[in-house]
């Protein structure tokens, strides 16, 4: 039997580790965390009994059915649907924005037609190709909307101003000309009864698979192994020798009340004087359990330093020229691929992550049917 090592226990090496172990294969995991799932990390709150997302809310959503009937068989899915509200100029509203925040937010009543059109008197209209997050805002919900949604939560988010920005970045975030109020467009939705950690355990809960927690895998650990699937950061394979890839992490403050908090999982906070982003309330993750107390995280963002988590990938100019090194030296390399949000620097979300590991998996196997080299990127990291 060929052995494998897998970096990374989240949900990118877990699936990855799992299909190559049920086609024969012998894996090691490796996780320098004392717990599997990655940032998807789910335990209970010793003080409340909550459920908690430990690196702060994840919600499980896709269109891709293939993927959730994967996730499925792990654990069963409860009924979920993300609804988000805003606090701004001391008001609260839905988001993303939609028919009911529009007519709250100018005192209106209108129909889905007038509401639109409304919208579009109020974009510049000389902005005929916006480039930055700014000029987006700007010529798609005019300045109003902008400053009161966007402008302050942005720049706490990532640190500087929205038009330092690419415009796509807002391309993700619709606006609605209906009641609609679910954050997700997906075709399913739902969130994991006995949380993410559990669904990755039995992933990884196979006879060929062997995890090793606490345990860092190193380049120099390569010797033995068949092929090498590495999700840590992939400027760290190479020591950083083209500088280290910027990204923004998270800090979180957690308070126990008594009661319900906000009745909400997410608030976001969108005046710049408001030194968090967002408060989540994670018992209303689990809205089939009870409890009497809750736990709450105030959200702040910052630039990531050596020795913290990495959670968004900035890629501006600087760090998309590095990436492309990064692209070119690991192109050379003989048997690893990088997979995941770290090991491409991208930023992705658990679906993405896991069709993404199906096809790493399968075009691994494809591959060695074929006797061809697998590609270090199964995924361009720079597209």
């Amino acid at each position: 039997m060929k052995k494998i090592a897998v970096a990374g226990a989240g949900f990118s090496g877990a699936v990855i580790a799992r299909e190559l172990a049920q086609a024969g294969y012998r894996i090691e995991v490796f996780d320098a965390r004392p717990h599997v799932a990655g940032n998807c990390h789910t335990a209970r709150d010793a003080g409340t009994g909550v459920m908690t997302h430990v690196y702060g809310p994840h919600i499980f959503h896709t269109s891709n059915e293939k993927v959730w009937n994967y996730v499925r068989q792990f654990d069963e899915f409860m009924p979920f649907t993300n609804r988000v509200k805003a606090v701004t100029n001391g008001h609260v509203f839905s988001m993303p924005i939609n028919l009911l925040t529009i007519n709250q937010f100018f005192g209106k009543t209108f129909s889905p037609k007038e509401a639109e059109s409304f919208l579009a008197s109020l974009g510049d209209q000389s902005i005929t190709d916006p480039q930055t997050f700014e000029e987006q805002a700007l010529r798609f919900v005019g300045r109003e909307l902008y400053e009161a949604f966007f402008h302050g939560y942005t720049k706490k988010q990532w640190g500087i101003h929205p038009s330092e920005l690419p415009a796509s970045i807002l391309r993700r975030l619709p606006v609605r000309f209906n009641y609609d109020d679910n954050y997700y467009a997906s075709t399913f939705q739902g969130m994991p009864k006995n949380g993410y950690t559990e669904i990755v355990a039995r992933i990884l809960d196979h006879p060929h698979i062997k995890v090793h927690l606490n345990t860092k895998f190193e380049r120099s650990m390569d010797d033995g192994y068949d092929h090498i699937f590495y999700s840590g950061p992939v400027d760290a394979w190479f020591k950083h020798s083209e500088g280290r890839l910027g990204y923004r992490t998270l800090d979180f403050v957690p308070e126990r009340h008594r009661g319900d908090y906000q009745g909400n999982p997410v608030i976001n906070y969108c005046d710049e004087a408001v030194p968090w982003t967002r408060i989540s309330e994670h018992k209303h993750f689990s809205p089939w359990e009870s409890h009497d107390n809750t736990l709450i995280f105030k959200e702040y963002s910052r630039y990531c330093e050596e020795s913290d988590t990495p959670y968004y990938p900035i890629r501006l100019a600087k760090e998309k020229s590095q990436l492309r090194r990064y692209v070119e030296l690991a192109s050379e390399e003989r048997k690893v691929t990088f997979v995941g949000r770290l090991g491409t620097y991208r930023y992705l979300d658990m679906h993405v992550t896991i069709a993404e590991a199906l096809d790493v998996a399968e075009r691994f196997l494809a591959c060695r049917a074929s006797g061809q080299k697998m590609p270090s990127f199964v995924v361009n990291p720079l597209g």
